[in-house]
């Protein structure tokens, strides 16, 4: 089965196409394969967002889609960035952009008020209007300042319950074990081979 990935971010790409290359007959395209047109996220949520894109670019090729949205919240900014993360300090905003700005945010505040977690929805749109969706969130803190040079985003200021490390730090391996998009992949990876297996 072919499945468009509906997203052009390469550090998300790399991670789903590592998460979901253990289904069998699944064949993982890219926009590089398939071209499709830009999706602006304008919804108040990560479920709502990622049914947009992957409705909208299932409707315009005509091929089963991935779609996802994921962000971080922090409890001490009443859940935000959330489904702004990606342009939380501008519209544009690089990562460095947005942590810098965090941390603005949160400077002075305790390990309590550091709390946070990254969410992800994913959502698989056929053409036939059949949607398949997984949900998954990692908890943890933010660090008072960025650390690490792996993965994207807020992943240089992220400490995972658990660990003493930020996940740019930890590496992609160990992530990928334990992230939110992980956990919503694996949702999406069960309710797949489902699927295969009826055929």
């Amino acid at each position: 089965m072919k499945l468009l990935l509906g997203s052009r971010n390469p550090g998300k790409l790399r991670e789903i196409c590592e998460i979901l290359r253990e289904v069998p007959s699944l064949e993982l395209l890219t926009w590089e394969e398939v071209a499709f047109s830009a999706v602006e996220e304008t919804a108040d949520s990560f479920l709502e967002n990622a049914q947009l894109k992957a409705r909208r670019i299932c409707e315009e090729t005509g091929l089963p889609v991935l779609a996802e949205d994921s962000g971080l919240e922090v409890e001490a900014l009443g859940g935000r960035p959330g489904v702004r993360s990606a342009r939380f300090a501008h519209e544009g905003a690089t990562d460095e952009e947005n942590i810098r700005l965090l941390l603005r945010m949160l400077e002075g505040a305790d390990d309590r008020d550091r709390r946070a977690r990254f969410r992800a929805v994913a959502v698989v749109r056929f053409p036939d209007g059949k949607e398949l969706v997984g949900e998954g969130e990692l908890r943890g803190r933010i660090a008072r300042e960025p650390r690490g040079h792996s993965g994207f985003g807020y992943d240089p200021v992220f400490i995972p319950e658990g660990f003493d490390r930020t996940l740019a730090e930890l590496g992609p391996a160990i992530k990928n074990e334990i992230s939110h998009r992980r956990r919503a992949l694996e949702q999406i990876k069960r309710q797949l081979l489902e699927l295969l297996e009826k055929g």
